[in-house]
């Protein structure tokens, strides 16, 4: 008798079913993951050089005039003077050229200078902005080489015929070898013979924009970017797609369909059991379920379930009904104990948001005694703790540090690491440390302990108030918005560097704006231009902007108020979802 009864227990007979689908389920899903895997390992190295391709044309046409550049470079490689590979560490000849086209073009801004502008230039000055702007380009474009791990980065003119290469950039890694020898990186005016195989891949290039073409770990990528002066101008790519590969193969491994599908086979082969041998005596069960849930009676239950026969699961299960229907009334008691501790708990996050926002400064005029200049700060909760914070401090009698920046996520995690991170800047800034040394220290910092992967967005600046010299650096945050005095505001769209805690080894960069008495600046979180209106439209830069420059003769406090008071109109009624966090400052010479 108990071995019969083991024989056709419940468990062994859907064991034994699993494993037959099993079985089956995985020999079909072996080969139609090997499938899978190979499209998706060729879409997504697709999707890849597209992105690199993308930014390195965004790199390029950041120029106006890169046509012309592309076409002076092209006919005047040989009687150009470049310096590859600028650090920016300050002393470097290229650095030393732009000083000369400043003070030359004064009225021409470097990075928008248009065709006509150049074209109205002398060749002396023609010939030093071209050396500059190539500098400049094929520096970042060793950037982009090492941020995406690339083994060859390259922009060509290719001839005609498409058998030969006309190398305009190539990017290097760092202490890489420029020239035509083997493994050597090319400079500028190269001109190489190719084979059948890269002919091909250009001419496609240019039939489809783009071109992939495989060659066993290794994938050649080809992109369009138009012609300049009846030549076709290509971006080229070189990489090893090995750990993608492998990656996506695992991946394909537990892919949700394929899931799906075992389950769906699984519990086809299942069902049948379970309506023979189990769904009977359930309905036993749920007779007596649906009783007590309408005479609460856990005595008749008791009663009713006593029927059932046997010691298997279902036995089990009905003991374990009768059991939970005498448990539910001291539930019910707890549930009520429950109710009570969640007041508490959102009582003291309320509290909690209490305390975050008395960590910033809030009282103003800050600096009564100080008439440099006038500042003015404000952050609207959501209705959870977050993680935007504002700062602003004396380094020392001169030098005043401004800080916005936003922590990725919400809740107490988010509002922990926001406190950490302003001591962290604190400290460094009181150090007397630059905008850029302070982030990269914060950074560093931050990357070591960073176990739950948050970050940080932020904007730092350092103001000498005696020159009105403002040093800062832009780790991933918005634009500043900067108005000149009797002007209007604008974006200044300053060069951002990486986020806080994104990544370790990260040197950050800064700049410095000259501000004049009457300049104002206007420092924001996203929540700003994020801000959302029930038809789930945006608020956007548009509107802030337009929101500044209808209080922009007024103090600190009254833009701050202006732009809360747009952001409130545009919203109404939806839901605030984020911070609004907001400073001004006025510089008074």
């Amino acid at each position: 008798m108990n071995n019969k009864s083991s024989k056709n227990s419940i468990i062994n007979l859907v064991a034994l079913l699993f494993i037959v689908g099993v079985v089956i389920v995985g020999v079909f899903s072996y080969y139609s993951q090997k499938a899978d895997s190979r499209r998706e390992v060729r879409e997504q190295t697709q999707t890849f050089g597209a992105s690199i391709s993308n930014e390195i044309e965004r790199a390029i046409k950041e120029y106006p005039a890169y046509e012309w550049l592309i076409k002076y470079w092209y006919e005047n490689y040989e009687n150009i003077d470049i310096e590859y590979d600028v650090d920016y560490n300050g002393g470097t000849l290229t650095e030393k050229k732009y000083s000369t086209w400043i003070s030359r073009h004064p009225d021409i801004g470097f990075k928008y200078a248009t065709t006509d502008d150049l074209e109205r230039l002398e060749e002396i000055d023609k010939k030093l902005y071209a050396e500059i702007a190539y500098s400049w380009l094929i520096t970042r474009l060793d950037q982009i080489k090492a941020s995406y791990d690339v083994a060859y980065l390259f922009c060509v003119l290719p001839n005609s015929t498409f058998d030969s290469q006309f190398f305009l950039l190539s990017a290097a890694d760092e202490g890489s070898v420029r020239g035509t020898a083997y493994e050597e990186v090319y400079p500028l005016g190269v001109t190489v013979q190719v084979g059948e195989e890269q002919t091909t891949a250009m001419k496609s290039a240019l039939k489809d924009s783009s071109y992939l073409a495989s060659a066993g770990d290794y994938v050649d990528y080809y992109y369009n970017i138009g012609e300049v002066d009846g030549r076709n101008v290509l971006i080229g790519l070189t990489y090893n797609i090995r750990a993608l590969r492998e990656s996506i193969n695992e991946r394909a491994k537990h892919s949700t369909m394929l899931t799906m599908l075992q389950q769906l086979v699984l519990a086809g082969l299942c069902l049948w059991l379970i309506y023979r041998f189990v769904l009977k005596p359930l309905k036993t069960v749920q007779a007596n379920i649906r009783q007590y849930t309408e005479t609460k009676d856990s005595n008749a239950v008791s009663e009713g379930l006593s029927k059932i026969r046997g010691r298997n699961e279902i036995r089990q299960l009905s003991d374990d009904v009768t059991a939970l229907a005498k448990e539910i009334d001291q539930y019910t008691d707890e549930i009520e104990s429950i109710t009570k501790e969640r007041e508490r708990i959102e009582t003291e996050l309320d509290l909690a948001t209490r305390i975050q926002e008395g960590t910033l400064p809030n009282v103003f005029p800050p600096f009564p005694d100080r008439n440099e200049f006038e500042i003015y700060a404000s952050m609207n909760p959501a209705k959870e703790v977050g993680g935007d914070f504002y700062d602003f401090f004396f380094v020392d009698d001169d030098h005043l540090c401004l800080i916005m920046a936003d922590i990725s996520g919400k809740g107490i995690p988010a509002a922990l690491f926001m406190m950490a991170s302003k001591i962290m800047m604190e400290d460094n800034a009181a150090m007397g440390k630059s905008p850029a040394q302070i982030l990269t220290d914060v950074n560093k910092a931050i990357v070591t302990n960073n176990h739950e992967d948050m970050f940080v967005t932020a904007w730092l600046g350092v103001l000498e108030l005696s020159t009105g010299t403002l040093m800062a650096s832009n780790a991933g945050h918005e634009y500043p918005a900067l108005m000149r005095a009797g002007e209007s505001f604008e974006l200044y769209k300053d060069k951002h560097n990486f986020v806080l805690g994104g990544m370790e080894g990260i040197k950050y960069k800064e700049y410095e704006v000259k501000l004049s008495p009457g300049d104002k600046i206007f420092l924001y979180t996203d929540g700003v231009p994020e801000a959302t209106d029930a038809n789930d439209e945006l608020f956007g830069t548009d509107r802030m902007i337009d929101a500044l420059n209808r209080s922009k003769d007024g103090t600190p406090e009254d833009i701050l108020k202006g732009v809360d008071g747009a952001v409130n109109d545009f919203v109404k009624e939806a839901e605030q979802f984020d911070d609004l966090t907001m400073m001004c400052l006025e510089y008074k010479g």
